[in-house]
């Protein structure tokens, strides 16, 4: 089914308002020395800063934070559509426009890209929410009785592992050993024999048992 498409009375008033509002900053550009092209930019940037002003205020305003940069650029965009519209109602001769207004007009690109560049590039701040302190657990002392520190824990020794080609002349030490004497070898002359740290000897007789 094809659906109708209602006008809307607002929407359309916005259109005519909008056109109107145009027509009247490009008259009063072009009776200001602004001819051709850039006539018709000066309703754009008008229009344009309008609209970024308006939405920068509510983007401030849903943030909580102060909105007063934005209301100033709402009305400095305001105040010229509207002044551009009364200027243009009979009140002023656009065949002899006065040089304050040919000034304003052609000051106007500066004054409106400064404007848009504050409000495009100043960020929302948003506040970031505190760390949670950690819980202090406290050990019940009693009466006069200063706690004393915590004990440290002993680091865990390292683990000494043995070179195969060790633990096999080990092994030829000890058979002779056993050998010779009759009963098998001791850490500490195993260790003088081969010429180790003690860890290392104590490792090498634990895996000849």
């Amino acid at each position: 089914m094809t659906r109708l498409v209602r006008p809307d009375a607002v929407l359309v008033q916005a259109v005519i308002a909008g056109a109107l509002s145009f027509a009247h900053l490009h008259d009063l550009a072009e009776a200001a020395g602004q001819d051709g092209w850039k006539a018709w930019a000066y309703p754009v940037s008008v229009d344009l800063l309008l609209v970024a002003a308006w939405h920068r205020l509510r983007s401030l305003r849903d943030a909580g934070e102060p909105s007063r940069s934005a209301w100033s650029w709402f009305a400095v965009a305001l105040a010229a559509s509207l002044g551009a519209n009364v200027a243009t109602a009979g009140l002023l001769d656009l065949r002899d426009v006065p040089d304050w207004l040919r000034i304003l007009v052609a000051g106007w690109p500066a004054l409106a890209f400064l404007g848009g560049t504050l409000l495009v590039h100043r960020p929302t701040t948003t506040s970031a929410p505190d760390p949670e302190p950690e819980p202090v657990v406290e050990r019940e002392t009693e009466p006069g009785v200063q706690a004393a520190p915590a004990a440290a824990l002993p680091a865990p020794e390292p683990t000494v592992t043995a070179p195969p080609a060790l633990v096999a002349h080990a092994q030829k030490i000890a058979a002779e050993h056993r050998t010779r004497t009759g009963s098998d070898i001791d850490t500490e002359t195993l260790r003088t024999r081969l010429g180790v740290p003690p860890s290392l000897a104590e490792a090498i007789a634990a895996q000849l048992a």
